[in-house]
């Protein structure tokens, strides 16, 4: 099986989980996540979703200065955000625990 199938369902809980942590802009994203292992992850797999997430109101964008060439969208994350992120991560203790019950037996 192949990781970006695994990946599909689980990707805008990763993304709300780094944009809680700081505002960010979309190539910086993109390289935090290779940071953490994802090294397939691409900027038209990363734009889009951002596109979603703010389009349902879970982050929202802020163009700013950049001190290296053209303005940044950065992203932060919104109330309703932090409240998705919240239930994302209930649930996904919750099917981690199922399935590694499972692999265990």
């Amino acid at each position: 099986m192949r990781e970006t199938q695994l990946l599909k369902g689980v990707l805008d809980g990763c993304v709300l989980q780094i944009i809680s942590k700081k505002e960010i802009y979309g190539y910086e994203l993109v390289q935090e996540l290779r940071g953490y292992g994802f090294e397939t992850i691409v900027g038209g797999t990363i734009y889009p979703l951002l596109q979603k997430l703010e389009k349902q109101r879970l982050i929202k964008a802020e163009l700013k200065k950049s001190p290296d060439g053209p303005d940044r969208k950065y992203f932060s994350l919104t109330e309703a955000g932090e409240e998705y992120l919240n239930s994302f991560k209930q649930q996904w203790e919750n099917l981690v625990s199922k399935v590694e019950r499972i692999i265990e037996e």
